[in-house]
């Protein structure tokens, strides 16, 4: 039951008092001397755990339910006083509490929420349950550590009982560092470093990855890998091959973007971002029920970005816009509609050429490009999710996903390493366009279906997915690069730019077709062993399809279509001596993305196969986790030239290390993430690969890549973020953080011609809250590259690098109610 008053000093004219508990008062002489009793309370929302705990401990709490939304419980198990139990569900919410005279206990939030007399709340007996709690993720959650994950098991796995390392990063961790691109949230994760400059193109542990999800749903493009986070709730890692659930993909570790749902509870927010060149970007976020009775729920998220970049000719324009609609169909059955769309335009993008061993040493600001270099990255994605419960242990669940991307591009850009600058600072440029007749598409479907089940046999409980997919990708795309007539020289002190792009002779157009589907089959099996011990086994079966043509107008070659199958494994074991503590192993095999092809004949798949060990644990009553993994992954058919006109699939790498994630909240207010990877070996371990001189040339065999380091794989590469929320007194709700990301040597390439040193980088945020009225306010300012180090901030492949932002600001101002 909910009691509307009205408080004095009419900061608000509508406001609900909730008293939960027995029918007798309790006084605080009694709270106070009562016993310790046994206690279990899940983890959950603050409203419904204090709920738990009036009815489990005999009291009666009284508090305005405003002052609890968004707020999370780490839950309560053990023996404690009833007062000692409400102290522990308090913690860290910010909330404090009294007892009256009558024995009701207040609940308040002195300087954040409405200034309200307590005595004027009457003397109540009211026994209820608070009906604003917000279904879903909340949108005040300020927690940084998230007990549970559904990419790696697809089951909403605690991760204290998942045998595989996976890194969580939540909105909370978003909102205080300011996440806009996908290398920016990457950055809390250990083994990850960026590619091509920061465009979604990543590296984990060791190996090139574009393997970007949304829900779990493949959301990539051929040549496009751009995407926007304006709906992104959390980020979710999946280290180490994903085959067993995904198909196709790269070893290394897929990223998925867990989207934001509708709510049950209006929710709406407006925050303004400003910073350095002309950096203007603006987010809405509203939800809530379009009916009385939440049937119906919707959502809609929008973002606009504009800004000019610390590189000449530099800029973006962005804009994403992403509605959904919840329609709960009956108690059992549920779908979800979702709607995205985005465009995002970078203009006078520019690269940093090879000198010698090292990126040229040009300022920050230099493009070597010309300004009219511009790359569009446009999509559209339909989704259609439908989940039924047949009861309280099996359900039912169809997926259905469509994307389009189309990229556009054109740019003059300097050569790879093939062409490095020359003494005197000369270097050649290559013209590169894609979309040329507008007409260019790629499109994805995705079709999906899964049956979970929960069931016992004797002592043991299952948890067991049944599942189906079917993936089938069509694109085209019309390209023209490196031809004789469009290369001109440049010089990297004194550049001299093209007024205008090229134009391209139909004739040199090259048009790239190809059309991939796959199906799937996968059965999971997470089985509950007496004594803490959690055991996973799968297997997923793969029959995979390519077929591509490609060339000029008067030269079209068409590739035989080529099938693939393959059994993909994947076992795992998890002991949890005590809770706060578990040790686990895993092996698990992977069927890898489409091959190159060899005289127009698609390549055997490339596949992978890792062993990884390690130890997790949960700390300060399950506010903090943190994961070390000892991992072993080796990688096989790797393409490599054996002659000018012949490539086979004999090539292979293997990397190993050691990754150490961790997050949460250390003490009541003070929260950190951090990540931590050593990676000593990351090497070639089989190589063939022809070698050619500063013309692209063939000149002969070239097998000394063997044994050596990866592209674009540190030995070292470490980041810590912390924040600090004082909890009382007149400054309560202001933020201070402070953060660092670091990262040793990388190659450019794989033959250790060339490396771009190592670098550290500083961060800092401050952020004070205010509560008026109903609306919470937000002030927000973030330093990045406190110290302006001027470094390479990525690698992608032999020739391009990108430099790192130098000092900037970014500011912050946000509604939210």
């Amino acid at each position: 039951m909910t009691l509307k008053q009205t408080f004095s000093g009419g900061l608000f004219g509508h406001a609900s008092a909730l008293v939960l508990g027995a029918a007798l008062a309790v006084s605080g002489t009694a709270v106070a001397e009562s016993a310790s009793r046994a206690f279990s309370i899940p983890a959950g929302s603050l409203s419904t755990a204090l709920n738990r705990l009036a009815e489990s401990g005999g009291l009666q709490l009284v508090y305005d339910t405003a002052i609890t939304e968004g707020l999370q419980s780490k839950g309560l198990s053990g023996n404690y006083t009833p007062e000692a139990a409400l102290q522990h569900l308090l913690g860290g919410s910010g909330l404090s509490y009294r007892i009256a005279e009558n024995g009701n206990i207040l609940i308040e939030r002195p300087a954040l929420n409405y200034k309200q007399d307590p005595t004027a709340l009457p003397a109540v007996n009211v026994v209820g349950k608070a009906s604003s709690s917000f279904d879903g993720e909340d949108p005040y959650n300020t927690d940084y550590m998230r007990p549970n994950a559904i990419t790696a098991t697809k089951t909403d796995t605690p991760l204290m009982q998942t045998p595989m390392s996976v890194k969580v990063v939540p909105q909370q961790v978003l909102k205080d560092q300011q996440v806009i691109t996908v290398d920016q949230a990457l950055s809390n994760v250990s083994g990850a470093t960026s590619g091509a400059g920061g465009t979604g193109t990543f590296f984990l542990r060791g190996f090139g990855n574009y393997n970007i999800y949304r829900d779990g749903f493949l959301n990539q493009s051929q040549w496009s890998h751009t995407e926007d986070l304006a709906n992104v709730e959390r980020v979710e890692v999946l280290k180490g091959p994903g085959s067993i659930l995904y198909g196709r993909s790269e070893p290394g570790g897929l990223v998925n973007f867990v989207t934001k749902q509708p709510l049950d509870t209006p929710y709406y927010s407006l925050r303004q971002q400003f910073g350095s060149f002309d950096h203007y970007r603006t987010n809405i976020d509203a939800s809530g029920p379009l009916t009385a009775n939440k049937d119906l729920a919707y959502r809609f998220n929008l973002g606009y970005q504009s800004n000019h970049s610390f590189q000449e000719f530099g800029g973006n324009e962005r804009l994403f816009v992403a509605p959904s609609l919840r329609w709960n169909i009956s108690d059992k059955t549920v779908s979800t509609f979702k709607l995205e769309y985005s465009d995002i335009k970078e203009t006078g993008n520019g690269t940093v050429p090879l000198m010698g061993n090292r990126p040229a040493p040009i300022p920050r600001s230099r493009n070597l490009g010309d300004s009219w270099n511009l790359q569009e990255d446009e999509y559209v994605m339909l989704s259609f999710n439908t989940e039924h419960a047949f009861n309280d242990n099996w359900k039912l669940r169809h997926r259905f996903n469509f994307s389009n991307h189309q990229l556009t591009m054109s740019g003059q850009f300097p050569d790879g390493n093939w062409a490095p600058v020359a003494a005197n600072g000369d270097i050649t440029r290559s013209f590169w366009a894609q979309n040329l007749d507008g007409k260019d598409y790629q499109h994805n479907f995705f079709n999906a279906l899964e049956l979970t089940g929960k069931f016992n046999t004797g002592v043991l409980k299952h948890t067991l997915l049944v599942g189906g997919d079917y993936y089938r990708a069509d694109a085209r795309a019309t390209m023209h690069g490196f031809s004789g007539f469009s290369t001109d020289t440049t010089n990297i002190y004194n550049p001299v730019h093209l007024a205008n792009a090229w134009t391209v002779p139909p004739e040199q157009v090259n048009t790239q077709n190809y059309t991939l589907p796959w199906f799937g089959l996968y059965a999971q099996d997470q089985v509950e062993l007496p004594h803490n011990v959690h055991l996973m086994g799968g297997l997923r079966y793969d029959s995979a399809e390519i077929s591509t043509s490609g060339g000029t107008p008067d030269s079209i070659v068409y590739s035989p279509t080529t099938s693939e199958d393959r059994v993909s494994p994947r076992g795992g074991v998890v002991w949890q001596p005590i809770p706060e503590v578990s040790v686990y192993g895993s092996y698990t095999e992977n069927f890898g993305a489409a091959n190159t092809l060899n005289q127009g004949i698609p390549l055997p798949p490339q596949t992978a196969q890792q062993w990884e060990t390690g130890i997790k644990t949960e700390l300060f009553d399950g506010r903090f986790m943190a994961t070390l993994a000892y991992f072993d992954l080796k990688k096989q058919n790797l393409p490599m030239q054996t002659s000018p006109l012949t490539t086979k699939a004999i090539g292979s790498a293997e990397s190993r290390g050691i990754e150490f994630d961790f997050s949460g909240e250390i003490l009541p207010g003070w929260n950190v993430i951090g990540a931590y990877a050593y990676t000593p070996f990351a090497k070639t371990t089989k190589d063939a690969a022809t070698a050619y001189d500063a013309d692209f040339n063939a000149v002969g065999i070239n097998a000394g890549n063997t044994g050596l380091r990866l592209n674009n794989a540190p030995k070292h590469n470490g980041s810590l973020w912390t924040t600090y929320e004082l909890q009382t007194g007149a400054l309560q709700g202001l933020k201070f953080g402070a953060g660092m990301k670091a990262l040793s040597q990388r190659e450019i390439g794989y033959n250790e011609s060339a490396q771009a040193p190592g670098y550290a980088t500083v961060n800092l945020m401050a952020s004070q809250a205010w509560q008026v009225s109903k609306s919470k306010i937000t002030a927000q300012l973030n330093v990045d590259n406190l110290l302006d180090k001027t470094y390479t901030a990525s690698i992608y492949s032999y020739g391009p690098t990108y430099y790192g932002a130098p000092r900037t600001f970014m500011g912050a101002i946000k509604i939210e109610y």
